[in-house]
Formats: structure tokens, sequence, C-alpha cells
């Protein structure tokens, strides 16, 4: 398995491991981690924790995902993974046609239009009905309390809430206005370590609770957003709703140096990684921060990331084969194209000659990787009045030329950055791992696999090493924490490098691996955010 130290720390940190054995929690909010802990200490599993610590991230960090927006999850349970997928779809009433209409010559990314059907409280309602032990109504208690009680904003949560009230002033109609009644304080942005309660979410939370999620989806809450979007300007309609729930899919995988990294299948983003690291693996790495393992990093990523833009939509509607993007033929063939200088990409043709992560795990051995975002920030700006239930902007993903793989259609379901990721060796689970953040995702995902695969680093040291990102075309960014050498020796291979030195646009992970032998699990946790790992 895993050969790492929890002594050694390459990377500056302010962190170290975390050890448990009988259940272990981890998230970008430490009240978050705390309400899986809670569930799992009354009787409930990993997949309990996971929808407790889920619900809550939907009050103490609405600046990254809500009841309103989607979530994915990869569940180890009884010897096998599953995968879930709450990807919401568009509204039968919103088409091309329509979007222009309105005078939009491309999907905007606040007010109505880019808003899709939530698939979050299905989600979280299939894994309690599948694999949950505890009541349904238990799981959304510490969720309920923080929402009505209140709680100290934390400080990352602070930063971003004052970046979406800038966005939105800036975009503010009355489609909005409920935003600023909701998530302000007398008009004023909540600052770190100040009380934030939100008793209209308390409710909505309370009535999830009793209808394990109907209410949503065939009951009262889908008549009031209907009745909101017709008298507002919005497309969502009761029947979106009523036809809607999540679907257990099968995972995909490629077997990476001995090891199987799962990701959820498309319309979600996770192919991207394993295209990657199915070009990476016919490289030998030696070093970490050598100037070549990140030039043929970045390479790899861009030549994934191209075909996945272009590719990449809802299943249904996919051109080419998940199978077909990962052989061994065409995977040399994108790998052949790496040479010594950076390299504008295009997408290949196979047939041819970035949101809130959280991990949990039990002493029984089941392991979620779990992940729910509302896409930008709080999502769409539009609020369902006296609710707390902020809407998606998923739809801004998707095209208006009909010729794309990912245009607008109506009832389709978009391209989706958010991704849980988990590892396994010959049958046996080593554990779940995510970096959330938009388009960093996979970019994310394939800089954990390798750090902890190919250097070797406990799950700590693999989140704290400073990381890159393809920013499109020949632009790279790398966090300063990499060095000036390094940066430099990239720039000479045509790399356009600039050095970010705000570090929340770089992602932010969670990963726990188990001790196949001992059942000992070992956490990491994202220094970028206020992460926090919860261990029993």
């Amino acid at each position: 398995m895993l050969k790492y130290s929890a002594h050694e720390y390459p990377y500056p940190s302010q962190r170290q491991c975390v050890f448990g054995r009988r259940g272990m929690v981890a998230a970008s909010q430490p009240l978050a981690a705390q309400a899986g802990m809670e569930v799992m200490q009354k009787g409930g599993n990993a997949i309990d924790a996971a929808i407790a610590t889920a619900a809550a991230l939907t009050v103490v960090e609405p600046t990254g995902c809500g009841i309103g927006g989607d979530a994915f999850a990869l569940v180890w349970c009884k010897g096998q993974l599953h995968g879930l997928n709450g990807n919401g779809h568009a509204p039968a009433a919103l088409s091309i046609d329509a979007v222009k209409a309105a005078g939009h010559e491309q999907m905007p990314l606040y007010g109505w239009t880019p808003v899709t059907v939530p698939g979050c409280p299905s989600a979280w309602a299939e894994l309690s009905k599948r694999f949950g032990k505890l009541p349904f109504a238990e799981l959304l208690k510490p969720a309920i309390s923080l929402a009505r009680d209140g709680f100290p904003l934390s400080p990352v949560v602070a930063h971003q809430w004052q970046i979406a009230f800038n966005e939105f002033s800036a975009h503010r109609t009355a489609a909005l206005e409920s935003w600023f009644e909701t998530f302000l304080i007398e008009g004023q942005v909540p600052k770190a370590g100040e009380l934030f309660r939100n008793p209209a979410q308390a409710k909505t939370l309370e009535e999830l609770a009793a209808t394990e999620c109907e209410t949503l989806y065939r009951g009262a809450l889908a008549q009031r957003l209907d009745a909101h979007a017709r008298a507002t300007g919005g497309y969502l309609r009761a029947e979106d709703l009523a036809n809607f729930r999540a679907q257990w899919v099968d995972p995909i995988s490629i077997n990476y140096r001995g090891y199987d990294v799962w990701e959820i299948p498309p319309s979600g983003q996770g192919l991207v990684a394993l295209m990657t690291l199915k070009i990476l693996e016919g490289f030998n790495f030696d070093h970490r921060d050598s100037q070549l393992t990140w030039h043929r990093q970045l390479e790899a990523m861009k030549l994934a990331y191209s075909d996945g833009l272009h590719h990449i939509t809802d299943p249904l509607h996919m051109k080419v084969a998940v199978a077909d993007l990962l052989t061994d033929r065409y995977s040399a063939k994108r790998r052949a194209m790496i040479g010594k200088r950076a390299l504008d990409p295009r997408p290949g043709d196979p047939h041819a000659s970035g949101t809130v992560y959280l991990a949990t795990a039990d002493a029984q051995g089941n392991m979620v990787s779990f992940i729910q975002s509302n896409y930008h920030g709080f999502g769409s700006g539009v609020v369902l009045p006296d609710s707390g239930l902020a809407l998606q902007n998923r739809g801004q993903e998707f095209s208006l030329d009909p010729a794309h793989a990912n245009c607008l259609m109506p009832g389709k379901k978009t391209f989706h950055t958010i991704i849980p990721g988990f590892l396994s060796k010959d049958g046996i689970p080593v554990g779940p791992f995510g970096v959330m953040g938009g388009y960093m995702q996979p970019q994310g995902h394939v800089q954990m696999v390798m750090n902890l695969v190919d250097f070797g680093l406990n799950p700590q040291a693999a989140l704290d090493a400073p990381r890159w990102q393809w920013l499109g075309g020949l632009k790279v960014g790398i966090e300063q924490g990499a060095s000036r050498d390094l940066a430099a020796a990239l720039a000479r291979r045509g790399h356009d490098i600039s050095i970010a030195y705000d570090y929340t646009d770089y992602g932010r992970g969670q990963i726990i691996v188990r001790d196949p032998v001992t059942g000992v699990l070992c956490g990491g946790t994202e220094p970028r955010a206020d992460s926090h790992i919860a261990a029993w």
C-alpha cells in the first residue's frame, strides 16, 4: 500500500497528519466536520456522517454549496465502490432560442437563466436509503441547530462572502433581492467570528428532514419554487423538480502504477484526471519539484483538458465513448506530443489512426468521497424568499452553439466540474480524496494521486505541496510556495507563468487513507481553507 512517513513534511505546514481508528470526518469547515462526527458517535456510519456534514456545510459554508446545488459521491461499502450522480438537468422551458430571445449571446452567470434543478437533497436521500443506519431526520439535526442558533463565520468563508457580495452588488436585479435579505446582517456582510443565523434555512432543513427531501421535488417546497420562478421570470417548474432523482452510476477508473484511481463518469470532468494520469504513466518521475516533472504534468493536463472540454457532456449526448479516450493507443498518441517546449493544446480524435469536498470513514470499513456545489460561490444569486435556499448557476456551463457537444437543450445535464475521487489497490480500499474548485479539480486530483503514489508523501504533505494550474493556452499559474528557479525554468520552456498569491484559487482538498492491516485512519486536510478533521 502507500508508503509515507507521518513525520516528514517537506513543505511549510501548520498541520500534522491526524489519526483515528473508529471514525474520521475531513471537511473544509470545522463545525461541519464536528456535525458529521456527532452523528457517527450516535451510532451512524460513514454514510450518515457524510450526509450530516454535507447538510451542515450548506449552513456554515454557503459560499461554496447549498440546498439548491448539485452533489456527487463515491461510496465504499460492502466490499465495493458505488457511484452516485446528483446532477440536476436544465428546465424544460430553457432552450438556446429562449436564452437568445432574452438578449444573451452566451449563458449568463447570475439570475434565473443558469439555474438548473437542485441535486443535493436527492443525493442525500438516496445515500441514506441505500447505505445509512440512522433515520434520515437525525442526520439533519446538527445543520438545523447551526442555522437556527447561529454559528461564527470562519475566516476563508468570510472572505468569500465578501467577494460574493461585491459580485452580486454589481449585478443586482429584482431576481437577486432575496439574497441580500437572506445573507446580510442589517445590510452588512458578516465578518469572521461574527455570529450568523439563518432561521429560514433551519425551517427548510426541517421540512427536508421530515419528508426525506420529497418536499423539494414532489411537495410544498417544489410548489413554492414554481410560483416564485413564474413571478420573477424564471424557467424552473414543478414538473422539472418532479422528474428528477439522483442516479446510481458505475464509477470509471484506470490503474496507475498498481493503484486503481476512481472517478464519477461524465458529465463530470473526472475523466480529465484519468486521461491525464493515463498519459503520465508512460513517464518516470524521480523528483516532485523538478522542472521536467512539472512540465510533463502541465502538458499532459493541457492535452487531456482540451479533449474533455471538447467531448464531455451529458452521457446521453456524448459522441465519444469514455473507453475510447482511455485506450493505451490514444494515450500514447497524446503522450508523444509532449516535447521540451510548452504546447498550445488542441482536442484530439480518439477514433482517428471546478464547491465543497468532504471525506468520511468508519470502523466498519465504510468510506465516502463526497462533493457538492452551487458552482460559483453562492450560485445564481436567486434565493427562494423565506427559505434560505440559494439556487445554483450550473447552467452557465452550457454552450449556445448548437454544434457544440455541451450545447444547451431542455432537460439536458451540462458538463460538470465537481468530482469526488477514490483510491484502491488490488480490490482493497485505500481511501477517498478530492480537491474542490471549478476547473482546478481534475488538476488537483492528478497532483494528489502523484504526490501519494509517485512521491510517497503522507496525506497532509500531499495537500501542503505547492500546486500548479493550467489557465488556458500557454498560461500557467503556480503558487507562491514553488521555487523561483522552478518558475524560471518553466518559463524558459515556453510556459506563460504567473505567480499566485491568493491560494484559494488552487483548490481545497481532503484525504483519508486506511491501513488495511490495523484499520487505522490517517487524514490530511486543506491548509488553503478553514479545514478540520474530526477523529474518533
